[in-house]
């Protein structure tokens, strides 16, 4: 890894940390260069703003979900478990999420809506090959899958300090997403 990567890696770390503490406008540069141990010019150099930065630094975490979490529509409680357990371990990914969304101007992304799509599309054929319940709408069940698979992650607001046990938490994740998805001949 050339120096001039290094240097890229420990800025996009720092930003990490900084915009998933304090979002867009309370992140500030100085910190992010103090953190990555580099001069601020060379942040603008790479990434040309901190919008940019903050852009770069959500893309790259976001491709790690598309590629690392496979979409098994066939089996949306197995999905579900890997997006609750991705959630789970990577807080400041999720605070991050959660700060893009109350910024859309710099949080939109060209790669979240085709892989919001491609789920659909495949839980569509799922649905009419009968190997999920096709009771639900495909984009109200991927939309309802990623919500109760990250309502009690970092960023929810909805999750307090009386959560159940992780392992209690994770199957109750999977139970309702079992409901919610299987077929009459799974209930039978």
């Amino acid at each position: 890894m050339s120096r001039a990567d290094e240097t890229k890696t420990k800025i996009l770390n720092a930003a990490l940390e900084e915009f998933s503490t304090y979002g867009v406008a309370g992140a500030r540069v100085d910190r992010i260069s103090a953190a990555a141990g580099c001069n601020k010019n060379l942040l603008y150099v790479y990434f040309t703003s901190k919008e940019n930065l903050f852009t770069t630094v959500l893309e790259q975490h976001l491709r790690r979900v598309y590629e690392d979490i496979p979409f098994t529509p066939e089996d949306l409680p197995g999905f579900a478990g890997r997006v609750f357990d991705f959630a789970m371990a990577n807080p400041n990914l999720m605070r991050l999420l959660a700060w893009s969304t109350l910024e859309p101007t710099i949080g939109s992304l060209a790669g979240r809506a085709p892989s919001h799509d491609a789920k659909i599309e495949a839980l569509q054929r799922a649905q009419s090959g009968g190997l999920t319940s096709a009771e639900f709408s495909p984009a109200f069940l991927v939309t309802t899958v990623m919500a109760v698979a990250t309502a009690w992650s970092a960023a929810s607001p909805f999750a307090t300090s009386e959560q159940p046990p992780l392992p209690d938490l994770r199957r109750q994740v999977l139970d309702t997403i079992r409901r919610l998805s299987s077929t009459a001949a799974e209930d039978a």
